[in-house]
């Protein structure tokens, strides 16, 4: 089973084919949340200074954190830098301001996860660090979710992160067609998204101590989208060497992170003709002589369009604006490196199977409930309404295809509340639970790992949405809730505040250490361990996610 659903899949098809989109009164879009850190009222200018290796810069200081935005770790891919590899950012006089995030990369309308835009000017970073200097610190840098489409790395406020102790970098990357168009297109541009973070990773080897990081340990974490670019630096051997630690989240490297290129060129061939750069729009006029033969010996002419060369195929995109670009790539896709190049000369499960990967300690984790937002965000598409019991048996065959029958019989309706909460539960077990458990087999062969699964029932709703018909639970996406400060969610109740804690300190733990308070995950049974309020101890997860099953029916 090839695993491809990102949040692109379950969020756009379900919330912003409808409501978030179109239909619903949205509320704003999560744009950027950077709360003040604790104490920000007292402000003050000690240690907001810093000299980085293009020039220095100036942030924000509390009590507690410093905060530096907007800080340009590669030159503006635009002109004729627009599909070409990250290039060094300009070195600059004087001191620059870094009190504002800079622009998103550009991005389609759509999803309230991403922040619409044209600029083309986005490969910036910010780092949130503690106010003391003294000591070094674990770095931890956040490649930001949204299926490799939207979002940017502002939206997520890392101010819990830091103040436990960590460095805290987050990215924006090339997205969509302007980071991942096929290099059978346009010369170079497979990966370009995954480059533009490579250049990010080398600006924070270069400038973490600056910032009172560890420059030799640097943690790469991503959660969905992110989460597979974290597989793909893994898996890339021009990632080699630029980071020490890695946290996937809900994205398993067993079944996802790249593509053919087969994929990628049908995906290129479909952009191309619809901005109508495969013929040559010029008139070309050829002169045939009439075959009357009337007495003037006229010349018919006749009009043809010929199909461009590569050469001015990738001329009619380069001078094609972002707006039209971004209108023929659409809001639905699923862009990833091309696997079998020298970028990525294997795809993340085969890197794994072979062990011919970056081997460094991977924290590795899934949600308990994935898809049950996608089956609640279908409720709100206009005229959508909760899944009734007779539309069940017709959804798990479209789902499942000939394995219909046995998993109607593994998760008969009988078992569940609603329809829609079986069906969700299927889903997630399929496409969720069962790559997340093979790839940390996968990981373990080579490198320590261990594994969690976030189970919280009580977490937070998307913020100004209808109440759901059947509760969400440890939906996509929830847990980083209780990691960041995001506008996208409902607060976490404050009865959480330890469980959140623990969290936070968790993932530091395991940035400055490569360890966890549960044991690695070893052999074919190894440990997984529910990360919840009411539990926090080892996941019965072959049982209950049904492995078995679903591995005699891949």
């Amino acid at each position: 089973m090839r695993h491809t659903r990102s949040v692109s899949q379950w969020f756009v098809t379900a919330l912003a084919l409808g409501g978030l989109a179109w239909g619903l009164a949205a509320p704003e879009p999560a744009t950027a949340r950077t709360p003040a850190p604790a104490g920000a009222s007292k402000t003050r200018d000690i240690g907001t200074v810093v000299d980085t290796t293009a020039g220095k810069v100036r942030g924000t200081a509390s009590e507690r954190l410093r905060g530096f935005r907007g800080i340009p770790y590669a030159a503006p891919p635009v002109g004729e830098l627009r599909w070409a590899p990250p290039r060094p950012a300009a070195p600059w006089t004087g001191v620059r301001d870094a009190t504002s995030p800079g622009a998103p990369c550009a991005q389609p309308v759509g999803l309230p996860i991403g922040t619409p835009g044209e600029n083309e000017d986005c490969l910036h970073l910010n780092v949130t660090a503690p106010a003391r200097t003294d000591g070094k610190r674990p770095v931890i840098v956040w490649i930001h979710g949204g299926s490799l489409m939207y979002g940017s790395g502002d939206m997520y406020g890392p101010d819990r992160l830091a103040a436990e102790g960590a460095v805290v970098v987050s990215v924006n990357y090339r997205l969509g067609v302007m980071g991942f168009l096929s290099g059978t297109t346009v010369e170079g541009a497979d990966g370009l998204g995954l480059e533009d973070q490579q250049a990010a990773l080398r600006w924070v080897r270069a400038n973490a101590a600056a910032f009172g990081g560890d420059a030799r340990n640097v943690t790469i974490m991503g959660e969905s989208g992110g989460g597979y670019s974290v597989c793909d630096h893994l898996a890339s051997p021009r990632s080699a060497g630029l980071f020490d630690r890695a946290v996937v989240q809900s994205a398993p490297c067993a079944t996802g992170g790249t593509r053919t290129r087969a994929e990628a060129e049908a995906d290129a061939r479909r952009i191309v003709t619809a901005l109508g750069c495969d013929k040559n729009k010029n008139k070309n006029k050829s002169k045939s002589k009439n075959k009357n033969k009337n007495k003037n010996n006229a010349h018919s002419r006749s009009t043809t369009k010929k199909a461009n060369t590569p050469k001015e195929t990738e001329a009619c995109l380069r001078r094609t604006s972002a707006a039209d670009l971004l209108k023929a790539y659409g809001p639905f896709n699923e862009p990833r490196p091309v696997a079998g190049t020298e970028l990525m000369p294997l795809s993340p499960a085969e890197a794994l199977r072979t062990g011919r990967f970056n081997r460094v300690p991977v924290l590795v984790g899934v949600n308990h409930d994935e898809e049950r937002g996608s089956v609640l965000g279908r409720e709100l598409a206009p005229g959508g309404a909760p899944m009734e019991p007779e539309e069940y048996e017709p959804a798990v065959r479209q789902a499942f295809g000939d394995r219909a029958d046995d998993v109607l019989g593994r998760y008969p309706l009988s078992r569940f509340a609603s329809a829609g909460e079986a069906l969700a539960t299927a889903m997630t077990d399929a496409s969720w639970s069962v790559p997340t458990l093979d790839t940390a087999r996968l990981l373990s062969r080579w490198t320590p790992t261990r594994m969690y699964e976030f189970g919280e029932r009580d977490t937070p709703w998307f913020r100004g949405y209808p109440a759901p018909s059947f509760e969400q639970r440890a939906q996509h996406m929830s847990e980083l809730a209780y990691l960041f400060d995001l506008d996208l969610f409902q607060d976490v109740k404050p009865e959480q505040a330890g469980f959140r804690d623990r969290m936070v300190r968790t993932w530091v733990e395991f940035a400055a250490s490569g360890r966890t308070d549960w044991p690695a995950f070893r052999g074919t049974d190894g440990h997984v361990q529910t990360l919840s309020s009411d539990t926090w101890g080892r996941a019965d997860f072959v049982r209950d996610h049904h492995y078995r099953f679903w591995k005699r029916h891949h």
